[in-house]
């Protein structure tokens, strides 16, 4: 079971519903092997992206997505979910929030489009295709 906690969507005026940020995270895991596990997603305003995007990737100025896995992606002892982390979006810098939530949760799970050869972002259009199909 998949489990989504889902913070400030008053910021997010065109926030997906909740069973879509489940149907979205859901996807990507599974395309990653996961079942179970809990994740958060916070949207926040442009100032808030752009310190914690100063403080943990050394990077000035506002982004899209930042994601922080917590646990990884095995499970943990007597059946407790994984922790998957947290993904935090702004979307006023964001132009599709479900893209962004795909994008961070393939984040979560250990891809990482700056590493790959494009396999995560092809991944993520791929995933984006087959939610809108």
């Amino acid at each position: 079971m998949i489990e989504i906690e889902v913070l400030g969507a008053d910021v997010a005026s065109a926030a997906p519903s909740g069973e879509e940020v489940q149907r979205l995270c859901a996807l990507a895991l599974a395309a990653a092997g996961i079942e179970r596990g809990h994740l958060a997603i916070e949207y926040v305003d442009a100032g808030r992206i752009a310190a914690l995007n100063l403080e943990h990737r050394g990077k000035r100025g506002p982004t899209d997505v930042l994601s922080f896995p917590i646990d990884g992606t095995d499970d943990v002892a007597d059946g407790v979910p994984v922790e998957l982390g947290d993904i935090v979006i702004c979307p006023q810098h964001t132009v599709d929030l479900r893209e962004a939530i795909l994008h961070g949760v393939l984040h979560l799970v250990g891809m990482d489009h700056e590493t790959d050869e494009g396999e995560m972002l092809a991944l993520q259009a791929e995933l984006l295709a087959w939610e809108t199909a």
